[in-house]
């Protein structure tokens, strides 16, 4: 997949792209990172990019001609590509939102900053997206969690698969417990199904603790769960232990 990103601060964003996993991805071209720059298209010697808001108040605005010609030339170089703004007035961003956005031929975030756009610039995208109800300084942080949670999702970005199956959210639901080496210690020991080799037993332990885990700790997600056919019965043994103070 190409990744385009409209921003002032392409080294920040690039950064994100140079290591680990996704540097990997990139060096095996399993994603193509470009970058354009705004103020390659201000028309002063000081190639500004923002300015007062008409009506007076605080904080600067970004202005609409830099940032309009960006996005057209980005979408002249990924004329396919879906064109997604980072803004507080987008949808919320979930798993479900990144699946959509991987199916995707390519992807251009428009990143702003300072006291956002001009109003002008939204009508060129073609998704808003928020991370939540919180300010940034900058588009550019949740445009590198939306990319790194799309680019998990594509062919070639990670070593197996199915790692991303099996992740909280994925489903809908919050993922089981991990463990790892060493089995036993003075800190807590792993549970003996996961050292059973019993990989049907395995995995409706693991079943068991997602449920008990995304009951406890968000039981809103199970209104839009995948639920699958058992899990009924799961989750009624889980309250049925816990109403007999048993350990879920």
């Amino acid at each position: 997949m190409k990744l385009l990103f409209i921003t002032l601060f392409p080294d920040f964003v690039n950064a994100n792209f140079s290591r680990s996993i996704l540097g990997r991805a990139v060096k095996n071209r399993a994603i193509e990172v470009f970058f354009i720059n705004p103020r390659d298209f201000a028309q002063d010697k000081h190639h500004t990019v923002d300015d007062a808001p008409f009506g007076g108040g605080g904080g600067m605005v970004l202005k609409a001609e830099p940032f309009i010609q960006a996005i057209e030339q980005a979408k002249r170089q990924l004329p396919l590509a879906a064109t997604v703004m980072l803004s507080p007035d987008g949808e919320v961003f979930s798993q479900n939102t990144a699946k959509k956005l991987a199916r995707e031929a390519g992807l251009i975030f428009i990143c702003g900053h300072y006291e956002g756009f001009d109003e002008r610039i939204k009508q060129f995208a073609d998704i808003r997206v928020s991370l939540g109800d919180y300010i940034l300084t900058g588009g550019e942080l949740p445009a590198m969690a939306v990319s790194d949670a799309v680019c998990r999702l594509l062919p070639g970005v990670l070593g197996k698969p199915e790692s991303a199956e099996a992740e909280s959210f994925s489903d809908g639901l919050l993922e089981y417990p991990q463990y790892t080496r060493p089995a036993q210690a003075d800190f807590g020991d792993v549970p003996d199904v996961l050292l059973s080799g019993n990989h049907a037993e395995i995995a409706r332990w693991r079943r068991k603790m997602a449920l008990a885990k995304t009951r406890r700790l968000r039981p809103d997600l199970f209104a839009n769960a995948c639920l699958q056919p058992g899990d009924a019965a799961l989750l009624q043994q889980i309250i049925d232990e816990q109403a007999d103070g048993g350990d879920d």
